[in-house]
C-alpha cells in the first residue's frame, strides 16, 4: 500500500510551506499563515457523475 498524498498548498493562504502536524493523521501546519488544518476523506458519493449527451451542433 502506498502513502497518502500530501497537500500541495495551504487552503487558507495558498503558500506551499506545509509541514505535518503532531495533532494526528492528516493534520498539517502552514508556516506562512501560522494555521493548522486537517484533511479527511469523507467517502464516495452515491450519485456518480452525470453526462450531458444531449444537444450539440
Amino acid at each position: 500500500m502506498s502513502e497518502r498524498a500530501a497537500p500541495f498548498y495551504c487552503p487558507y493562504c495558498g503558500d506551499e510551506d506545509l509541514r505535518p502536524s503532531e495533532q494526528g493523521h492528516g493534520a498539517w501546519e502552514c508556516a506562512a499563515c501560522n494555521r493548522a488544518f486537517q484533511l479527511k476523506f469523507l467517502g464516495l458519493l452515491t450519485r456518480g457523475l452525470a453526462k450531458d449527451d444531449g444537444g450539440g451542433a
